[in-house]
């Protein structure tokens, strides 16, 4: 009788507590990784698979994706989540809200929440969860409800919807947000998020360290005004345009806001998001040293990191925040080589062409913003890391163990016994150029068009199941939604 149900031979494991991979086979029971060592029996498993002698990274927690923003959740969580899977994704944490897009509806979670989960099951390829953003007053009375009954842990503040368009020009943000009349969704509302996450982590002390609120850092009446300032000037146009209008200190200033406020509500759980520039870093840097019982994580994205508003291709990388210039972009590796960034993410965000552009092709201010990318997260800090000496051990820690840590998967993270048998093979020596029309995504442009990478994820597996075989996505979805904290009791 096999001992194993899978047995990958022949890897270089890369694990988040060493800088460098070891030689190790990988075996598999019921979903689970039940022995790393070399020399396993092949005989011994029902399945072997070669790994002829590649990287196996632990499965990639992409802590920041959108999924059904722009496409029906349906749709985005199938074809979204195979683009995963081609990253080496085997988490993706979604967000999800009430108001324009994604449903396009307003309400409570209870009654919208159970719509998500119903829209998106049994058609990802990779495991997910969501976070969820309190919009109105009765959002945070639900905090507690969705933590027992839903297992979501994590929330969000857009700091800007309040008085600021989500592409760029403001309208009437009550009808956008989908908030009962005389409601704000402000300042105000955000302390009152804080403190009702706080009283969530109160009531829950066992998942209070997994219990946090991230925050989209940008201030609405700064980028309101250099919006006006940047369109009259007319000297700038495409995304170094969008960069000015949404400058780099209107996130430092956001990120002053909400750490004070997260002094003020004794919140110590507080991420911040996508920082993209060397001001906006410059402030968290700051504010945990003013406030050093608050316990931060700072995240950049694979698009930061990777591209600026010289190098993308074209107003297709327009995103909150903005790509910037290649000065914040050395900013933001000094930083991660520094060890000041916790993780990084893709905030994959699949808005297809004709959505993106519509009919005026060359006008930033009209495009919609966030593009989609995880299927170039692995591979991308892998490329461009090695360049800069990033070890692989910190790859590892970067795109699973810390996400997963802070993010209640307990299971999730790490190449080791006991943890679910999420890994891909990469190939750090296979040189390839970025086409949009090799994504699996439905997204037919990426701002990396034309980029040459030099590492591939050759093979995914999710709790076992090969969903990425030889770069291509195989057999039925296997993806599962995760009620948190998931994973070993």
């Amino acid at each position: 009788m096999a001992q194993f149900d899978l047995i990958v031979s022949n890897v270089r494991v890369v694990r988040h507590d060493r800088a460098e991979a070891e030689v190790a086979d990988i075996g598999v029971v019921d979903g689970r990784i039940v022995r790393v060592a070399q020399g396993l029996d092949p005989a011994e498993a029902r399945t072997v698979v070669d790994g002829g002698g590649k990287l196996a990274f632990p499965g990639v927690v992409d802590a920041h994706q959108h999924w059904g923003i722009y496409n029906p959740l349906s749709v985005d969580t199938e074809t979204e989540s195979r683009a995963c899977a081609q990253g080496g994704v085997t988490s993706a944490l979604t967000y999800m809200r009430t108001g324009q897009y994604y449903l396009n509806k307003g309400g409570e979670y209870a009654e919208v929440f159970p719509e998500v989960l119903a829209a998106s099951d049994g058609r990802a390829y990779v495991d997910y969860a969501f976070h969820l953003a309190p919009m109105m007053r009765k959002h945070i009375e639900e905090i507690p409800a969705l933590v027992r009954d839903h297992g979501v842990t994590s929330f969000k503040v857009f700091m800007f919807y309040g008085s600021h368009g989500l592409h760029g020009r403001s309208a009437d943000q009550n009808a956008f947000l989908m908030i009962p009349e005389g409601e704000r969704y402000d300042y105000a509302h955000f302390e009152f998020v804080m403190r009702g996450i706080q009283a969530a982590r109160e009531q829950f002390p066992e998942l209070a360290d997994e219990i946090s609120l991230s925050l989209h850092c940008e201030t609405a009446e700064i980028m309101t005004a250099y919006t006006k300032l940047v369109e009259e000037e007319g000297t700038l146009t495409g995304l170094a345009a969008y960069s000015a209008s949404r400058p780099p200190h209107s996130e430092g200033l956001a990120v002053s806001i909400a750490s004070y406020l997260a002094h003020e509500t004794g919140l110590p759980t507080i991420n911040l998001l996508h920082l993209s520039s060397a001001k906006a870093m410059d402030a968290a840097l700051r504010m945990a040293e003013a406030f050093p019982h608050i316990n931060f994580r700072r995240e950049v994205t694979i698009g930061h990191l990777l591209a600026d508003i010289d190098t993308a291709s074209g107003i297709g990388g327009k995103v909150n925040p903005p790509l910037r210039p290649r000065e914040d972009v050395e900013a933001l590796w000094g930083h991660l080589l520094d060890g000041k960034i916790d993780w990084v993410v893709s905030d994959h965000a699949c808005c297809r062409d004709e959505q993106k552009f519509g009919d005026q092709r060359d006008d930033v201010f009209l495009a919609k913003s966030g593009f989609g990318g995880a299927e170039y997260l692995l591979p991308g800090l892998v490329t461009e890391g090695a360049k800069r000496g990033l070890s692989y051990g910190d790859i590892a820690k970067l795109l699973s163990w810390n996400p997963a840590q802070r993010f209640g998967l307990r299971s999730k993270g790490a190449i080791a016994e006991g943890m679910d048998a999420d890994f891909s093979l990469v190939d750090p020596a296979s040189t390839w150029t970025v086409r949009a029309e090799e994504s699996e995504s439905t997204q037919e442009y990426t701002p990396f068009e034309g980029f040459e990478l030099t590492a591939k994820v050759v093979d995914t597996f999710l709790r076992g199941h090969r969903v990425l075989e030889d770069g291509k996505v195989v057999g039925d979805p296997q993806g599962r939604y995760l009620p948190r904290p998931a994973g070993r009791s």
